[in-house]
């Protein structure tokens, strides 16, 4: 192994070591614990060496970010192909997605509610970032044309349950008859939609008498 190699592999492993800490922390305590001090703290560097990998908090976020947005695109995929009909792959592919939101509270704080430089729904977005993305499209895919729309949107109200169950805001009782209804939406917005290259019936041209 070369010295530039190897320096570029302590680097990496100096930077997996700061996020794996970042991560620890604020699952145990929260993202208000995790400051560049602490972090030095925890790993044994000093801060100068953490600013030399990071430029500030925001961006060790964004680090946590990415690896949550691979592991969420992992348990996406593995829900959608366990299923034996489409309506079904859909609605464990939304469960598969409440059951990382509520499971993994700080990670998903950090892909969807703290402040970074991540761009989405980009040109440059990462690859792990559209990774989730592609996830959900692939199971949307078999109820729509428009498939980039009805993806943000199921993700979108995917998001929006989640979030108002993990702050007590609606009763957690009921998330599986909420999930069936978005689940529903989705396949009745399918079913209703023309065919690709049809005109549905009201936009045909009349005939002539």
């Amino acid at each position: 192994m070369g010295i530039a190699e190897r320096k570029s592999r302590e680097r990496a492993g100096r930077e997996e070591r700061i996020v794996a800490a970042a991560r620890a922390v604020a699952e145990s305590e929260g993202w208000d614990a995790v400051t560049i001090r602490r972090l030095a703290k925890e790993i044994e560097y000093s801060q100068p060496i953490l600013y030399s990998h990071f430029a500030n908090r925001d961006a060790i976020v964004a680090a946590v970010a990415v690896e949550g947005f691979k592991e969420l695109a992992t348990v996406l995929r593995e829900a959608a192909g366990g299923a034996n009909g489409q309506r079904e792959s859909l609605m464990d592919v939304a469960m598969a997605y409440f059951a990382f939101a509520l499971s993994r509270p700080a990670l998903y704080e950090a892909m969807f509610i703290l402040p970074t430089q991540l761009q989405f729904a980009e040109a440059e977005t990462r690859s792990e970032l559209r990774a989730g993305f592609d996830a959900i499209a692939a199971a949307v895919s078999p109820f729509c044309a428009d498939v980039e729309i009805v993806t943000e949107t199921f993700w979108a109200a995917l998001h929006g349950l989640a979030e108002l169950e993990r702050s007590g805001r609606i009763r957690p009782g009921m998330r599986d008859k909420r999930i069936a209804l978005v689940v529903q939406a989705i396949v009745d917005a399918g079913s209703n939609a023309p065919m690709r290259g049809v005109k549905r019936s009201e936009e045909l041209t009349p005939l002539p008498n």
